[in-house]
């Protein structure tokens, strides 16, 4: 049986920017992306904790420092707002046990801590 697990996390994340005319993702810091182990075009689900908002998209690499969500994501936050993104793996039920997430926990630069 394979087991859907938390792969990834950038926690608290801050939106820098919103931009409403583009085809849809999220834009994040390169640095992040490879702290993380998330691969531009990977399926994120982000959770904005200043509104509630919960969506699904793929992460595309940004500028240095960047959040930003990109295609109608732009209208589910808003620049200031923390979110936290969020990736998941499919893992046998008997390694899942034992399968630790790489959380990164970062700034409020967008950079790791």
């Amino acid at each position: 049986m394979l087991i859907h697990m938390l792969k990834s996390k950038i926690h608290m994340a801050t939106i820098t920017d919103t931009l409403l005319h583009y085809e849809g993702s999220i834009a994040i810091d390169p640095a992040l992306l490879k702290a993380a182990n998330i691969i531009p075009g990977e399926k994120v689900h982000v959770l904005n904790f200043n509104n509630g908002n919960r969506f699904e998209t793929y992460a595309i690499s940004g500028e240095k420092g960047e959040i930003s969500l990109r295609g109608p994501a732009a209208r589910l936050g808003k620049r200031g707002d923390k979110v936290i993104i969020l990736t998941y793996a499919m893992e046998d039920a008997k390694k899942a046990a034992k399968y630790r997430a790489k959380i990164v926990h970062v700034n409020e630069k967008n950079q790791p801590k």
